[in-house]
């Protein structure tokens, strides 16, 4: 998947999202540690970090420097993890979550896909720890 195209599913997710009451704006272009920002359906400020798989894996990847990046802002804010792979959407409110013990994967260097891959320290977070899950239907 190209970075056009992940834009293209971040925006349509916050369209989406915004339909249900939530007021967020895409900010994923930029070099944010997120791709979202504004307000839960509940007026909660809020960010969200999205990722786009296109492999189905049980426990869901987050690189510890982005939960990090995440948690260096205002505790206050609701910090949101959203995962879409070919099983299903799932939604993570990361305030509430007790991270497990992060372990380090073979991730590439950067996020515009490089084949070149360095180990980054990563959570692996068990699905059924989703807020929301949304299992797609084949």
């Amino acid at each position: 998947m190209k970075i056009e195209e992940v834009h293209i599913w971040e925006k349509a997710l916050v369209t989406l999202l915004n339909f249900d009451k939530w007021e967020l704006e895409w900010c994923g272009g930029g070099y944010e540690h997120f791709d979202a920002k504004g307000k839960t359906p509940k007026g909660f400020d809020c960010v969200v970090e999205m990722k786009f798989r296109n492999k189905y894996y049980e426990d869901k990847m987050l690189e510890k420097y982005k939960y990090d990046k995440l948690f260096e802002m205002n505790k206050d804010i609701v910090k949101l993890y959203f995962i879409s792979d070919p099983k299903g959407s799932y939604m993570f409110w990361l305030n509430k979550l007790k991270m497990p013990d992060p372990k380090d994967m073979w991730c590439p260097d950067t996020t515009l896909w490089t084949k070149k891959k360095i180990l980054k320290p990563c959570y692996l977070i068990p699905e059924n720890l989703a807020a929301t899950i949304d299992y797609h239907i084949k």
